[in-house]
């Protein structure tokens, strides 16, 4: 092993409990032992998955939250006694590996529950409200501290909570943990004084607005996270660890706005430091006995779930400060660096470091730091598409599938990720030779998990390098972490021995079809036009940000403000350029695949940086120096000059040759997508070849 990651294989302790090592595993949405939001119940996939980073050497394992009541059905979690039943063996297994697991218990979400089309439904009509509320009681799991705006539907204000409500579930918290401990659970952590969940409702001014017990005062507020750790120590005893989810600063400028990473200058809605300070040592007094740290809330949930457009680390100097106020182990979440991880362990500015996706994406890389194989790893490229890609735009609630919401916590670049018995590699007893035409993404899926398999694949590659269309995309400045994945797959691509032959274009497949024995279609897609005058003048995004042989000026107008167009603008405002963006929807960013925590920064990004955005609207000439926009609705265009203009408006699918039993489509070519769908159609093709 590097000496780098030393520190991070030292013991440390939480309490009287002692964790192998410095790495922890955050909880995630969909890793819940008991289920996620159905019925609460022992999770086989979940046990599946979080067994297994206990055996690739994560220290302390935080399954995902559990709210104390269902979500849907209503039950308490501690009724359930056969669930308990059947935790207790697989703690015993699970202890066998050395690591420790402490188990997120949620009050709940409040005004951020992710609310979709029918439970706005719900909330709006009583009548069907009441007849639904014995299965799912969406008026109660938006309960809050106060009326406060729901931010996935800010029309719908979330209820206060009865004081019986608030006691009736610290009563839970307490009944539940005995029963964790009696399971051979080895703690627990609260969710949470953080994100702007239910808890941290209660404890933000600005959000709770109630005159009792539970409101106005600075100790009322933190009452109910109080009474919780106080209540779990009266049932599972005062040597139970408890840990909290705690959310330094939250980063937040009001209802749905966020504060930029480099924003300094704004006045914080909802926690800021000097009350942070205060509430970190108050906590601990009550009896919290670690804190497991990040910043921001769902209105700045780039904060606590970072897209790639956030800086590496971008929690730890705040976190690194509220230290200096506690005597409990603190640990940091967000896009955290392990080498930079185990420099602050070393230098006792930091107790252990919370790592979550890099765990569903490569669920063996602790072994692989350890035995010197880093580069190995393969990287999460913070795309949210698999694991938690909740969405909105201005107009609805939670636009994500219902199936997507149920499934959380699977992976865009590693399907088998809690869905291990779907998809998993299963020899061949017939070898064969296959075709992939095009070396993209796709493409080198298709050939790593057809070799894996038995086959022997052979890439035609009609350029000299392999990545396609995935190279433009990851040529903005801050998409290093996608320059990565190109390089891992290059690497697998040759540590596997697989045949690329490059500058080899196929468009007939006839030429090489009596050479194979299956071909596999990987030729992606080409941008879209449209019929306007002077359409031919518009750059694509590969001659934007790739070649980049043509100066493209200052003002650069974006036809079609999807994510590609807005992650391409908020490189050019990096670089000092002056975007403008032509959007025909109602938002940017409009799609139901792209988590919210990536829309949002991208949409306050364009606030921030003052991007001038038309929305619903189009273009209906291009000329030199000046594009002419006219808006839905309106009969007469307006000009806005320009320097350049760049097709946004998204590509069309580029299959070669027909279907047929032995000829396959993979990725772009058949729909586009992103790379989850291609990366899973791929494993849907060639599991069966």
């Amino acid at each position: 092993m590097d000496e780098k990651y030393s520190a991070l294989f030292t013991p440390w302790k939480v309490g009287n409990v002692e964790i192998p090592n410095r790495i922890v595993q955050c909880s995630m949405g969909g890793t819940s032992l008991f289920g996620w939001l159905e019925p609460c119940h022992f999770d086989k996939e979940a046990a599946h998955f979080l067994l297994g980073r206990a055996k690739d050497g994560v220290g302390l394992v935080l399954p995902g939250m559990q709210c104390v009541r269902d979500t849907m059905g209503k039950r308490w979690l501690y009724q359930n006694k056969r669930m308990f039943k059947e935790l207790k063996p697989f703690m015993d297994e699970y202890h066998k590996t050395g690591g420790k697991l402490f188990i997120q218990l949620a009050a709940g979400f409040g005004r951020s529950m992710a609310i979709n089309g029918m439970m706005v439904a719900l909330l709006k009509n009583k009548t069907l409200g009441k007849l639904a509320s014995p299965f799912l009681d969406v008026d109660y799991c938006c309960a809050s501290a106060s009326e406060t705006p729901n931010r996935w539907y800010p029309e719908l204000k979330s209820r206060p909570m009865t004081v019986e409500e608030i006691q009736e579930m610290v009563e839970a918290f307490g009944k539940t943990a005995k029963l964790l401990r009696e399971a051979g659970v080895d703690g627990v952590e609260i969710h949470a004084v953080h994100e702007g969940y239910l808890l941290d409702q209660f404890t933000m001014k600005n959000w709770n607005f109630r005159t009792d017990q539970y409101g106005g005062s600075f100790e009322n507020r933190y009452r109910f996270p109080v009474e919780i750790v106080q209540c779990i120590h009266k049932y599972a005893g005062d040597d139970f660890p408890v840990s909290l989810r705690y959310s330094v600063v939250s980063k937040t400028k009001d209802w749905c706005k966020g504060a930029m990473p480099y924003e300094t200058d704004f006045v914080e809605f909802g926690r800021d430091m000097e009350e942070s300070e205060k509430a970190v040592k108050y906590l601990e007094e009550a009896g919290y006995a670690m804190f497991n740290c990040d910043n921001g809330t769902y209105d700045a949930w780039y904060w606590a779930h970072p897209p790639q457009y956030m800086p590496d680390n971008c929690n730890l100097d705040y976190v690194e400060h509220i230290k200096k106020f506690t005597n409990a182990p603190v640990v940091c979440a967000g896009r955290m660096d392990p080498v930079k991880a185990a420099e602050e362990i070393a230098a006792g500015r930091l107790d252990a470091v919370a790592i979550a996706r890099q765990n569903l994406v490569d669920q063996d890389w602790v072994t692989k730091i350890k035995e010197g194989r880093q580069d190995e790893i393969r990287p999460c490229i913070r795309c949210h598409n698999g694991c938690f890609n909740f969405a909105k735009n201005s107009k609805t609630a939670n636009i994500q599938s219902l199936e997507d919401s149920m499934h959380l916590a699977r992976c865009a670049l590693n399907p088998p990720t809690m869905q291990h018995n779907r998809y998993k590699i299963v020899p061949t007893r017939n070898p064969k030779k296959v075709a992939i035409i095009g070396g993209g993404i796709g493409g080198m899926e298709s050939a790593l998990l057809l070799k894996k398999r038995g086959h022997n694949p052979v890439i035609f590659e009609k350029s000299n390098e392999l990545g396609g269309l995935f190279l433009t995309a990851s040529a903005m400045s801050f998409k290093e972490n996608d320059k990565d994945l190109i390089k891992w797959y290059r690497r697998e691509i040759e540590k596997y021995g697989i045949e690329v032959r490059f500058n080899t274009e196929v468009n007939d497949l006839g030429t090489i079809r009596s050479a194979f024995d299956e071909i596999v279609v990987c030729t992606g897609s080409v941008p879209r036009s449209m019929p306007i005058p002077g359409f031919e003048k518009t750059l694509n995004f590969t001659q934007l940000l790739r070649e980049k042989e043509l100066d493209v000026g200052d003002k650069v107008l974006f036809l079609g403000g999807g994510q590609s167009s807005c992650e391409a603008a908020y490189d050019l405002i990096l670089h000092g350029k002056h975007p403008i963006i032509v959007e025909y929807t109602d938002d940017l960013v409009n799609a139901q695949a792209t988590c919210l925590a990536n829309t949002s920064f991208l949409r306050d990004a364009m606030e921030y940086h003052k991007v001038p955005v038309y929305l619903r609207s189009t273009l209906t000439e291009i000329g030199d120096g000046y594009a002419m926009v006219k808006t839905r609705g309106s009969n007469e265009a307006f000009k806005v000059e320009c320097d350049a203009v760049v097709n946004g408006i998204g590509f069309v699918p580029t299959p070669i040759g027909e279907k047929s039993s032995n000829v396959h489509r993979v990725g772009d070519c058949v729909a586009i997508g992103n790379l989850r769908t291609v990366i899973w159609r791929a494993w849907d093709v060639c599991m069966k070849i």
